[in-house]
């Protein structure tokens, strides 16, 4: 059988391994650090028996990820995902709202609880519920929606401030680590449509129960599928056409066929000479800040908080180790770690008046600088396809065209359709990707 180079241990390259290996393609996956999972991956924080394993930002995912869920059921990781039927949002104060399904069929299921919410004005869910109903057709009608903003949209919808702030935002900046004057609507109607309104189960929040290092590693791949930890590329060498070779780890490798999963950035600087408008891209930034108090603050599983700098919270351990995320975090990036600590104590403390209380033995914070690429208007054209220019070479990574935005979804998606590409190279196509559910 043929074989394959896959460049970069990420979940793109991850996926594409696994396909490819199951197809019995012999495979050597090549990455630059000593563990698997890309930018969603743990690191252990401390030393000796204190260590703790921390995932770099809280990764969720959604009933409607379909390719990220056939993947964790090819690495048979699948019981380790929990999910959610429960939306809960806090304002600050303490009071709660909480959104998830009813009786109804879709997309009528969410009726009930969104007219509870208590963070909305009847105005607000009035405006919201008209905006809502819009997005299936203007989905299938309008051609104009990879070159708007969502803001544009929402404006032109007359949509007022609070709804905007408290539920389009709250929901989209997280979905899509991009604020919504900079983000797509193409991106804004998929996360709704997928989401919130094709099917009624569609919504439920997956949350790894472990951390994300243990979904991935050598023991979980095809036994014809080999990872070359610590070889990170430093040369594509090319000719007639033709990739002949790459450097990994220092050594030269050669294979049939070479899938890239590298980021834009890194591919850019080996490749420069493909086709691809490299100064369209640009990066959107998270920030995980992980708090160790000495005492729960709370029992809530996860919530979304409003109206602050942080939006999202998880309990990772029994209310005393959290884990809060702050999407499209532009604003911490220059801040010192100090600063961001002070002010994530700060406001979790709005929210549970237990913090008060508590003591903080530790905390960490984790800024993903080149967390996703920036899902702006304009930018989907410019996503590349798989194939290249070279016939050998193939394209994955969530920053090309997957379909998605940059999510695990669009990653995972992203190496199924490398993955086909060199099975219809090599004569013999075969078929990974899941089609969306609606």
């Amino acid at each position: 059988m043929a074989t394959v180079a896959i460049l970069g241990g990420g979940l793109a390259g991850l996926a594409a391994a696994t396909a490819l290996g199951k197809a019995g393609y012999d495979v050597d996956l090549y990455e630059a650090r000593a563990f698997l999972g890309g930018r969603a991956t743990s690191w252990p924080v401390g030393t000796g028996e204190e260590a703790e394993m921390v995932d770099n930002c809280q990764h969720v995912l959604l009933r409607c990820c379909v390719n990220l869920l056939d993947l964790y059921k090819r690495l048979g990781v699948q019981d380790k995902v929990r999910f959610y039927k429960e939306f809960c949002f806090i304002e600050p104060g303490g009071r709660r709202s909480y959104m998830k399904r009813g009786m109804l069929p879709a997309p009528a299921h969410f009726a009930g609880s969104f007219l509870g919410l208590r963070y909305l004005g009847l105005g607000d869910k009035f405006a919201i519920a008209r905006a809502m109903n819009a997005i299936p057709g203007e989905l299938k009608s309008r051609r104009d929606l990879d070159q708007i903003s969502m803001l544009d949209w929402l404006k032109e919808k007359k949509q007022p401030a609070r709804a905007i702030e408290r539920y389009w935002r709250q929901v989209l900046v997280s979905a899509i680590n991009e604020e919504l004057d900079l983000m797509a609507a193409s991106h804004g109607f998929q996360v709704f449509w997928l989401g919130m309104i094709a099917k009624a189960d569609s919504y439920e929040m997956g949350v790894p129960d472990v951390p994300l290092r243990e979904l991935y590693d050598q023991k979980s791949l095809p036994p014809n599928v080999k990872i070359h930890e610590r070889s990170a590329i430093t040369a594509i060498e090319t000719e007639h056409g033709s990739v002949t070779g790459i450097v990994a780890g220092g050594l030269r490798r050669g294979a049939d066929y070479y899938l890239s999963c590298l980021p834009f950035e890194r591919l850019q600087s080996l490749l420069p000479e493909l086709p691809v408008d490299w100064a369209a891209f640009s990066h959107s930034p998270i920030t995980g800040i992980h708090l160790w108090f000495d005492r729960a603050i709370t029992d809530l599983p996860h919530a979304t908080l409003l109206d602050r700098t942080i939006q999202w919270f998880f309990n990772k351990s029994e209310g005393r180790y959290v884990q809060l995320v702050v999407s499209a975090s532009r604003s911490l990036t220059e801040m010192p770690r100090h600063e961001v600590i002070d002010l994530a104590v700060k406001e979790l403390a709005e929210f549970f008046p237990a913090v008060r209380e508590a003591t903080l033995e530790k905390a960490q914070v984790i800024k993903e600088i080149r967390a996703t690429f920036s899902a702006r208007p304009g930018l989907e054209a410019k996503r590349p396809p798989s194939p290249t220019r070279y016939r050998n070479l193939f394209l994955a990574g969530d920053w090309t065209r997957s379909g998605w935005p940059a999510t695990m979804e669009g990653a995972v998606r992203s190496g199924y359709l490398g993955a086909e590409a060199v099975t219809r190279a090599n004569g013999a196509a075969c078929s990974f990707l899941l089609p969306d559910i609606a």
